[in-house]
């Protein structure tokens, strides 16, 4: 049973004194004017996603009367065949639906290993861990699909039209056929290994000689239609139960090449489950999102609370400072999240502490305007080097606004570039299970150095120190039978002083998900940029000790200034990038794709 979970807006109206020197950095919380708000002025409601096929089918569902949710529903039906590359019914999700009284709902569709998966999963057979695309390329990666459960509980609660209805636009584009976009094509020749490792993929994307089909091409899937019609005629239980749910576990078996291998039981006894949100403070706003086993609420809530006591409205966007003290905060954030963030069934996460103001305040202490730290507590792995992961991570962000005030944020992913790469029913399925951590200890070099410190284990909700200990302790995402992996993804609802939505904002890209989807709240909070060039903003990505810039952008030319500031490792590098975003403005609702991808709003 799916329970609501009703959020408390009401926040204090009295603002902290503001600093007039656009080059002080105030040691007090300062507040901006809020953006401008009205009510909505539309007959339907607004679609945001990645490809206008897809904002279309949501726009659809709205036409007929249907809620934001039928529209998100729709909208992920419609990405699973023109967007094969990013997310779909092979992966999983999370759902963050508020209604207008702003009483906030979820659902966790994370995808879940095997029962049989052990924490060893990853270890080659020389005890390290075995190389990331073997990995990826293998049943090893395989989790249960989530995303239709999601959708079947999402649409009991929330929806207003038949379950039949939200599947025609991806019937329709699977059976009648979708031209291969530049995005399409350019996944397609980056990332062949998996685009083109089952027979299916390679027949339905690639030519005779194995390169990627034309731009433009139109492509036709009657297998994928044939599996959205009959699980759009019998329900989620066509492909979770019986023949098709046998089938479904002996091809990612088949695809296994150890122990640990998917059965049958293990997709009939899935279930997406709620979760309660996670919300907090940000200046005079709201700020709510998802739940562990998502890390994305947590680590947006940290950034953003840690630089509170900035001035980031008088910084600006061209200020270098203003980029050296989010990466700063970057780096606190994500060494908590690589230490504490798991599933809540496996784990006990503590959310309370790591959202608390006062914990993070005393975080933020540790950033200055003028040097880096030297050293974060709890550390995180350096990012990847170039070519070690795809350009772009197979994720896709949506949401939706209905004409009655309910909004949907939600984030659906495959995880890498098409997942494994293997196909089922004319879809791809995912590599979720390489978002455990590939070991399962940590420090345990260290053992005659460690500290006594106890483990995160045994640290009650409610309390958490800032310092750390290094004992050789297991770590809190590893591999384990039927547990959900950590995730980045970070479907966020905004909500202003005066408890009205806001903003609904998230996006896709690995890692990145937290900072893109903070950096446009901060553009459109502290900048009072309006949702498109909030968007637009260029990504700086810390998440340990290097810096990785986005290219051809106004950071580029920032290097030295950060470098002055202790900024060592600074590297120019293309980066996964994919947001989405509505926003209430004074005209109304408007809304934005990222201008790096083919992502539209519709307003009807």
């Amino acid at each position: 049973m799916l329970k609501r979970f009703s959020v408390s807006l009401a926040l204090p109206l009295a603002l902290p004194l503001l600093l007039g020197a656009c080059s002080t950095i105030p040691t007090e919380t300062v507040a901006t004017a809020s953006p401008p708000v009205a009510q909505t002025r539309y007959e339907h409601g607004i679609v945001s996603a990645a490809d206008p096929r897809a904002a279309q089918a949501g726009i659809e569902m709205l036409r007929k009367g249907g809620s934001a949710t039928d529209a998100a529903i729709a909208v992920m039906l419609a990405l699973t065949v023109v967007e094969p590359q990013s997310s779909g019914i092979g992966g999983g999700g999370f759902y963050l639906h508020t209604d207008p009284n702003g009483t906030i709902d979820t659902v966790d569709g994370r995808e879940k290993a095997p029962m049989a998966a052990t924490p060893t999963r990853f270890i080659g057979p020389a005890g390290k861990p075995m190389d990331f695309r073997t990995a990826v390329e293998s049943g090893l990666s395989i989790g249960v699909p989530g995303s239709l459960r999601l959708a079947e509980d999402a649409m009991k609660r929330d929806g207003k039209l038949a379950w039949a209805d939200v599947f025609q636009p991806a019937i329709r584009l699977a059976r009648d056929g979708f031209e291969i976009t530049p995005r399409l094509y350019n996944a397609l020749k980056n990332a062949k290994s998996t685009g083109a490792r089952s027979k299916t993929g390679l027949a339905l994307f690639y030519d005779a000689a194995g390169n990627p089909k034309p731009l433009g091409t139109v492509v036709k899937n009657p297998e994928l239609a044939h599996t959205l019609e009959q699980i759009a005629a019998h329900g989620a239980n066509w492909l979770y139960t019986g023949q098709t749910a046998a089938t479904l576990a002996k091809t990612i078996a088949d695809d296994t090449p150890s122990d640990g291998k998917m059965t049958v039981a293990d997709i009939e006894s899935y279930r997406a489950t709620d979760r309660a949100p996670v919300c907090g403070a940000y200046r005079t706003y709201k700020i709510c999102g998802m739940g562990p086993p998502s890390s994305g609420a947590t680590t947006v809530i940290a950034m953003l609370n840690q630089l509170e006591r900035f001035d980031l409205s008088a910084l600006g966007p061209n200020s270098p400072t203003f980029w050296h003290l989010f990466a700063e905060s970057q780096r606190l954030a994500y060494a908590d999240r690589e230490r504490f963030l798991a599933d809540p069934d496996f784990f006990s996460v503590p959310v309370k502490a790591l959202t608390d103001p006062a914990y993070l305040a005393k975080r933020g202490t540790l950033i200055s305007p003028t040097s880096t730290m030297a050293k974060v507590e709890p550390g995180l792995p350096l990012p990847p080097p170039d070519g070690q992961e795809p350009e772009e991570h197979g994720t896709s962000h949506f949401v939706a606004v209905d004409k009655w005030g309910n909004a949907v944020s939600y984030t659906s992913t495959i995880e890498s570039v098409f997942g494994s790469g293997s196909m089922f029913g004319g879809f791809y399925l995912n590599n979720e299970l390489t978002d455990f951590s590939m070991t399962p200890q940590e420090n345990c070099d260290d053992r005659a150095t460690g500290s006594s410190k106890a483990r995160m284990d045994d640290i009650a909700d409610g309390k958490l120190e800032m310092a750390v200990g290094t004992d050789c302790h297991p770590v809190a995402n590893r591999v384990q039978g039927g547990k959900r992996p950590r995730s980045s993804m970070a479907p966020t609802l905004v909500f202003s002083p005066d408890g009205k939505l806001l903003m609904a904002v998230g996006a896709a890209g690995g890692a990145t998900i937290p900072v893109q989807t903070t950096r446009a709240i901060i553009g459109v909070i502290d900048f009072h940029l309006p949702v498109d060039k909030a968007l637009a903003l260029p990504v700086l990505f810390s998440p340990g000790d290097i810096v990785a810039i986005e290219p051809d952008t106004s950071l580029v030319a920032m290097i030295p200034e950060l470098q002055r500031l202790g900024h060592k490792q600074v590297t120019v590098r293309a980066l996964p990038l994919k947001a989405n975003a509505a926003l209430l403005t004074a005209s109304g609702w408007t809304g934005a794709g990222d201008p790096r991808s083919e992502g539209v709003a519709i307003v009807e």
